[in-house]
């Protein structure tokens, strides 16, 4: 497949603009690029019979590398324009107890095909192919990555997947989601697939015992498989973790064997300097939620010391709009607004953020690079219709990004250089079909919820 014609911004580091580029895409990955005269001369179809690799006239838009998100939550769709019974929440703990411990418990296995492939349509509209998920449905646990898995290879879009062990649901809860995540990873190892890939997910370390902790522990490294857990999203983490441990979160996980390169911990917002540096030390990857931070009110993450610190600090969504350039832009506003300085993160750090660092936590799971147009690269890359009024080059692309473009923008998404939106047409998943199903399943998800 050719992509021609297009001003192509490469998200390598340096960054390269080419204007009027092109890419040459075989098997699934980047095999060349360049200017689009030097790339159709290298490889114009020569099939006598006229056919032969497919053409995309980019016509002067963005080809940008597709997004990465590096933490999200498919189970959460349903919660949007869901009104939680009682008093509004106003607390971060009263946020999980009344609506999202009791949105995920109402789910069945209807609910959780259906809030994944809403997903996975507003992924594919906004040019995200790549995401790291983050799964519960405690009345729900046999088999629901199976359904996730299902949904993904069918949109098209690639996903790393596990299950949220907790023993909030009491140990035999804890017990069903370490089975899940055991036996997923078992699946995926047997099934090859390029799509799906496995991680053993635990919720956060006060809602998880050290024999639990340990048994998760053990269970990945013997698994050969990631952690994915969230740490320090709110203060009471580490208030409970010096309250019943003596210890702060990221020394627990420490001491239990938690941490490593294989590690990817969600928020991180109140962690301190040591904290900070036992992270990097050990490796362990880092995904940053601004919206919603933002929408807890919990706090900023330190991101700045934590790169400072040598970490690899993620851009993820947490569940909210897949639309990766407006969370680029909330990372942007929220650290200087909280600062009160306009340079406390400029827009070169969100990109290396959003996509250098992303393409990192990536390379957990998938060998072949992400997030970055180069040779060798999987072809994930879309087209954005930003047709920009002042100049644009290698050296101002972020402020482009960052404060003119959106996700609204993308017209063409291809992951792993198969086409799945054309023209703003979504060619794998039907979406008028799954919106509509998907109001008469979030209506049943809703009045469970009522009832408990």
């Amino acid at each position: 497949m050719l992509i021609t014609h297009g001003r192509l911004v490469t998200m390598t580091e340096p960054n390269e603009v080419i204007e009027d580029g092109a890419l040459y895409i075989h098997d699934g990955l980047i095999a060349d690029l360049g200017r689009s005269q030097e790339i159709l001369a290298r490889h114009q179809p020569d099939h006598a019979d006229g056919a032969g690799d497919d053409v995309i006239d980019a016509g002067g838009k963005l080809i940008l590398p597709a997004n990465i998100c590096a933490h999200t939550h498919f189970y959460g769709a349903f919660a949007r324009g869901m009104s939680v019974p009682g008093d509004p929440p106003s607390t971060f703990t009263e946020i999980l107890e009344r609506l999202w411990w009791k949105l995920d418990r109402a789910l069945d296995m209807e609910g959780i095909w259906y809030s994944t492939l809403v997903c996975l349509i507003d992924a594919i509209r906004h040019g995200t192919t790549t995401l790291i998920d983050h799964h519960a449905s405690p009345n729900a646990i046999d088999g629901s990555l199976d359904v996730i898995a299902s949904a993904v290879e069918q949109s098209g879009l690639r996903a790393a997947l596990c299950y949220e062990v907790s023993d909030r649901n009491g140990m035999e809860g804890a017990r069903a989601g370490i089975r899940e995540n055991i036996r997923f990873a078992l699946a995926c190892q047997e099934r090859h697939s390029l799509a799906v890939k496995p991680a053993f997910g635990l919720h956060a370390l006060f809602t998880i015992s050290d024999e639990t902790l340990d048994r998760c522990v053990a269970d990945a490294a013997a698994a050969g498989i990631p952690v994915h857990l969230h740490v320090a999203e709110d203060q009471v983490d580490q208030l409970k973790s010096l309250a019943n441990y003596k210890l702060r979160v990221v020394e627990r996980l420490a001491v239990h064997g938690g941490l490593g390169g294989n590690t990817l911990c969600a928020h991180c917002v109140h962690v301190n300097e040591n904290e900070i540096a036992v992270l990097a030390e050990a490796g362990s990857k880092v995904s940053h939620q601004p919206r919603s931070n933002m929408n807890n009110a919990v706090g900023t993450a330190p991101v700045k010391a934590m790169l400072g610190a040598g970490l690899c600090v993620g851009l993820g969504n947490d569940g909210f709009s897949n639309n990766a350039f407006t969370e680029m832009k909330f990372a942007n506003l929220l650290h200087r607004h909280t600062a009160h300085d306009p340079q406390a993160m400029e827009a070169p750090t969100v990109l290396h953020i959003a996509y250098a660092c992303n393409a990192q936590i990536a390379r957990l799971f998938w060998s072949s690079p992400c997030g970055t147009l180069q040779v060798g690269a999987q072809a994930d890359v879309i087209l954005a219709d930003y047709r920009p009024f002042t100049p644009f080059t290698s050296t101002n692309a972020a402020w482009h990004i960052m404060f003119g473009m959106d996700g609204s923008e993308v017209t063409h998404t291809l992951c792993a250089g198969q086409v799945v939106m054309k023209n703003r047409q979504i060619l794998t998943l039907d979406e008028v079909e799954i919106a509509s199903r998907a109001v008469e399943v979030a209506e049943r998800t809703w009045e469970r919820v009522v009832e408990m």
